[in-house]
């Protein structure tokens, strides 16, 4: 995780992302009518993406995934058994319940709740890592302060549980203040940083920032194992363009790698598409 060339696959849809998901996959809304069979759906298409060809450890470092589909099989294996032993890919689960409304300009995140049980059996299923999601909306001094603050925290209870926690406090690119938001953003990661023990290890996953190199001092924190991007919206070719301006930081997109990926598509097609789309991702990580 910390050295490998590649990128992380964002594929953590969860119950409401999904629905758009499926969409610009080309499937709508009506091709389901409950939960259960929406994420049958979108299983689909994970599998789909996972088992082929051109998803493969030489460029992807590891797959975040959705609990229904750590819960789930792949060819008849349990998925994060299959990443690793047959794709020689670092599973990772996605452990938030949710946002919250927005406060303070911000959406903290929801209580999550049976926590330890989670990742105990995320432990026992071979995952590696966690990830949980806040967002910042605004400039808000005391708002940005409460997401970091509630991300180390539940950082801290993963740690403990021995697994390496992601920590993604996501800014959105459509903020007036991006910039203000982002330097007072880096500030509150770095002083949390010096807090963690001298043993403890997370990942952050990060908005991509307007400034070149901005994240650099967290890129070389010793509590970081690895600085991760997310597109948050941007194009893939708009997210690869900031992507090569952030020196060791390498990219781990959900939308952005599935951009143009159809339900309709040939097995060739899809593939074609999937694999170009992971050249570029690989190209603008490896900066």
């Amino acid at each position: 995780m910390s050295s490998a060339q590649g990128f992380i696959a964002a594929l953590d849809q969860s119950g409401g992302s999904t629905p758009k998901a499926l969409s610009l996959y080309g499937i709508d809304k009506d091709k389901w009518s409950n939960d259960i069979e929406m994420f049958a759906l979108v299983h689909e298409m994970r599998t789909r993406i996972i088992t082929s060809d051109a998803f493969d450890g030489k460029d992807i470092i590891a797959a975040i995934l959705f609990a229904h589909t750590m819960n789930n099989e792949i060819e008849n294996r349990p998925t994060a058994e299959y990443l690793w032993e047959e794709k020689n890919i670092i599973p990772i689960l996605k452990v938030d319940s949710g946002l919250a409304e927005e406060f303070d300009g911000v959406q903290l995140m929801k209580p999550i709740e049976k926590l330890d049980q989670l990742l105990m059996e995320a432990k026992s299923k071979g995952i590696f890592g966690t990830k949980m999601r806040s967002v910042i909306k605004t400039l808000n001094i005391g708002g940005i302060k409460k997401v970091v603050e509630q991300q180390f925290k539940i950082a801290r209870h993963i740690i403990q549980a021995d697994l390496v926690p992601i920590i993604e406090p996501e800014v959105d690119i459509h903020a007036n203040n991006k910039s203000q938001i982002e330097n007072i953003l880096r500030s509150e990661l770095l002083y949390h940083l010096d807090q963690l023990g001298t043993d403890a290890k997370v990942m952050l996953k990060l908005t991509l920032p307007d400034t070149r190199d901005f994240y650099l001092k967290c890129v070389e924190h010793p509590a970081v194992l690895r600085v991760l991007a997310l597109s948050g919206g941007y194009s893939r070719e708009e997210s690869n363009k900031r992507l090569t301006e952030q020196k060791g930081v390498v990219a781990s997109f959900s939308r952005a790698l599935t951009e143009g990926l159809k339900f309709q598509q040939s097995d060739e097609d899809f593939n074609a598409i999937l694999k170009s789309s992971i050249r570029g991702i690989v190209e603008a990580s490896s900066t």
